[in-house]
């Protein structure tokens, strides 16, 4: 199961007390405080790892705590540190303090790392306070409580290239035959339901990775059919390829109705470099010769292509290996 959103509760642990305590030996009067310092809570901690590719873990479980501090003791003994809690996530994870909405941060690459929920801080122990006036102090302080968020953490998949494209466009079809992902292909809209990743090799030492974006409608930016899920995704691509079906009786409509939503989500993505790929041209009667020539100059790059018979991939692919470099 695919999950690229899951909200969470997170709580970094409390400081230990500090401790009370008077040094009492044979033979050693006046033996003083020694009373030690509380230790401090462990953090919480969200992590970013190769290992994942999706929030089905947070999905199942929605609280995280972090270790308290240990409490000081006698003999000036510090209360031991909680330990931290570290949540692991997919690159390309955002996470958000649901309450505010502050952006707590963006974890792109493995390994990258944010500390969500910071541990409480110990308290002192009765030796901290001594002073020549105060020999005998009797203080010590509690330990101050750890952070506590909800947290909203989405993941936005990282890819060179993202298709976009109606229902039944043949995005999945193109990715099947490009790359050696499995996307399940079949004549009946949504048939994608999930992003799905693909390695494509555009020459001898080079490869770019595809992603396969659920068909996008009309309004889809408002929640209509699956777009408003699986929007989020193109915003990590580099290029954007627009996938039209000539065998549709209006392909220009659908190629506005594209441009259109992808506008209305968030208009930085139509200044992204794009490709529009006719596509199904083996359902044309001359195959991509016969396509019709206005189609070929609604954008500024368009390759006619065919995924059954495998018309006209190759220079969409070195187009693309140029355009990635």
């Amino acid at each position: 199961m695919f999950i690229d959103h899951a909200i969470i509760d997170v709580a970094a642990g409390g400081g230990g007390n500090g401790c009370v305590s008077f040094r009492r030996e044979k033979y050693v009067p006046r033996g003083g405080p020694d009373g030690g310092d509380g230790g401090h809570g462990g953090d919480v901690v969200v992590a970013a790892t190769g290992r994942l590719s999706t929030l089905i873990d947070l999905h199942y479980r929605r609280i995280y705590k972090a270790e308290r501090g240990g409490h000081g003791q006698g003999k000036s003994k510090r209360g031991k540190n909680g330990e931290d809690v570290v949540i692991p996530v997919p690159p390309g994870s955002v996470i958000r303090d649901i309450n505010d909405g502050t952006i707590l941060g963006e974890l792109l690459e493995a390994g990258d790392r944010c500390v969500v929920a910071r541990g409480g801080r110990g308290g002192f122990g009765n030796e901290r306070y001594k002073s020549p006036r105060n020999r005998a102090p009797r203080k010590a302080t509690e330990g101050k409580p750890g952070e506590t968020r909800t947290l909203e953490i989405t993941l936005k998949l990282i890819a060179d290239v993202g298709l976009v494209g109606e229902p039944n466009a043949g995005k999945s079809t193109l990715l099947s035959v490009v790359s050696a992902a499995h996307p399940e292909v079949a004549d009946y809209p949504f048939t994608t339901k999930t992003p799905v990743l693909g390695i494509v090799r555009t020459g001898e030492f080079e490869t770019l990775v595809m992603v396969d974006i659920p068909g996008l409608i009309e309004g889809a930016h408002v929640g209509k059919g699956m777009g408003k899920e699986f929007l989020r995704h193109i915003e990590r691509c580099r290029v954007v390829l627009y996938l039209v079906d000539v065998s549709l009786p209006d392909p220009l409509k659908s190629y506005h109705t594209l441009r259109n939503e992808l506008l209305k989500y968030d208009p930085v993505l139509l200044e992204k470099p794009s490709i529009l790929v006719l596509t199904k041209c083996d359902l044309l009667e001359g195959g991509t010769g016969s396509v019709d020539r206005d189609l070929l100059k609604i954008h500024s790059r368009v390759f006619p292509i065919s995924a059954v018979t495998g018309e006209g991939l190759e220079p969409l692919l070195l187009e693309l290996g140029r355009t990635i470099q």
